[in-house]
């Protein structure tokens, strides 16, 4: 029986329906679309021009010259933040996250990392954080070298410019749901700064339900003879769980669900709520963590089990990542602002800003949702699946939807309504498809499936 057609088979009745419905073009908010609107990319390319200014951003350089380094960069960019803060009517507040890295491989000298972080507070589900972050430090070819120039205009300054731009559009705005605009530091060296944010977050107790990281968002073609690529993004998303125990890995391995982590649902969810038709971008999800053996901040917020993806250009140039400013038998080498493209920057930052208005805007996604695998009396199995999960704390939901798919396919198929319930029993084999549960509110708002974990 194909995904599209199980959704009649709801014990007791109910109806199939597409997954995806209520989130077509025209059930977008007129508020966004206004919202997108505003995004300047000539704002953009003036905040990348004063972050080149800085000379290098390199964590270890000066955190006092009042014109070069670290610190005269952190310094600017809180003034940026305060300045949109002061433009919220008190909705947004900015923080100065400090603390000192222990020396390590690339730190050899006890370092102070400074993030700078603005909060836009939600009105009716402030515990549920939404992040998007970009890091403002750079490197050249040796990352331990932090007197050299190091521009950093795509490395990355587009992420930089990205997150200011959001927290400008978005300051005179109030959502159910918190969302966290955030530069961070020490990227280059150890994803230093974004890995005390995340465990700040987490030790207070902050329910992380999404987290992107923009990283090298800037070049809408490579330089390097292919054709440019000036509408897509891609999309990053983990299979395996960073934070997974050897238990979770064979209980993935005996009952699937490779393919239904956190981070592959929040790829499912913006796919959806941030179509090209709405922003101008194709976003390609590519089911990695991120680039071959690579990383970025995105990985912090993983390794604590939270949601979190990485946006990166389609196809980057080496020559201008992590590289000396200086030309080599007639190449450019050197990470410069003549190689960004500060339209295509804007179009990244619109994708980033109908994803954060999807999920500030809808319900949480459920909690402890589960598949029940002890069968009925004595028998050894059943074809009929039991779901279950908490029901979610929002006063303004409609019930739930049990989202279904062949296992084969990327993307929910059908949805089954089952009301506002916390749990469900379909005629259906839980042996043959992929399942989630989503709430839904009044407005019609969905929220990002949760994939039911087997229990007893």
């Amino acid at each position: 029986m194909a995904a599209g057609a199980v959704g009649a088979a709801l014990v007791g009745g109910g109806a199939a329906e597409a997954a995806g419905a209520g989130l077509g073009p025209g059930k977008f908010d007129g508020e966004l679309r206004k919202l997108l609107g505003k995004v300047d990319p000539k704002r953009i390319g003036a905040t990348i021009q004063r972050l080149t200014e800085f000379g290098t951003r390199h964590t270890l350089s000066s955190q006092t010259d009042p014109v070069r380094g670290i610190g005269a960069a952190t310094v600017w960019v809180g003034q940026q933040m305060d300045a949109v803060a002061a433009a919220s009517g008190g909705r947004m507040t900015v923080q100065r996250q400090s603390f000192v890295q222990p020396v390590s491989s690339r730190i050899p000298v006890p370092t102070q990392i400074t993030n700078v972080i603005a909060t836009l507070k939600g009105t009716a589900s402030p515990e549920r954080f939404y992040v998007v972050t970009g890091h403002l430090d750079s490197r050249v070819t040796d990352v331990m070298d932090f007197t050299s120039d190091a521009p950093g205009a795509d490395d990355d300054g587009s992420g930089v410019a990205c997150v200011l731009e959001l927290a400008r559009v978005f300051a005179t705005h109030q959502f159910p749901g918190t969302i966290v605009f955030a530069t961070v530091t020490g990227e280059e060296q150890g994803l230093y700064g974004s890995s005390f944010m995340a465990q700040s977050m987490a030790a207070a107790g902050n329910d992380v339900q999404g987290m992107f990281s923009n990283d090298i968002i800037g070049a809408s073609r490579s330089f390097d003879g292919h054709k440019p690529d000036p509408f897509t993004v891609r999309m990053f998303l983990e299979g395996i769980p960073t934070n997974v125990t050897p238990a979770q890995i064979s209980l993935l391995q005996s009952a699937g669900g490779e393919n239904d982590g956190k981070a592959r649902q929040l790829g499912r969810f913006v796919h959806s709520v941030a179509p090209k038709s709405l922003t101008g971008m194709d976003i390609r999800l590519v089911w990695r963590r991120d680039r071959f053996l690579r990383s970025s901040d995105h990985v912090s917020f993983q390794s604590l089990g939270y949601a979190a993806a990485r946006f990166t250009e389609p196809r980057e140039n080496f020559n201008h990542e992590h590289q000396n400013v200086q030309v080599v038998d007639g190449v450019q080498f050197g990470d410069l602002i003549d190689f960004v493209d500060f339209d295509y920057i804007a179009r990244v930052t619109r994708v980033n800003a109908a994803a954060l208005w999807g999920l500030a805007t809808s319900p949480g996604t459920p909690k402890n949702a589960g598949v029940h695998t002890t069968p009925p009396g004595t028998l050894s199995g059943t074809n009929l699946t039991t779901l279950s999960w908490d029901a979610n704390p929002e006063t303004n939901l409609t019930g739930y939807e049990v989202v279904l798919r062949e296992t084969t396919d990327s993307d929910w198929t059908s949805a089954i309504p089952v009301g506002n319930v916390t749990t469900v029993t379909l005629d259906i084999s839980k042996d043959n498809v992929q399942m989630g549960i989503r709430a839904v509110d009044r407005n019609g708002n969905r929220s990002p499936a949760a994939a039911p974990q087997a229990v007893a």
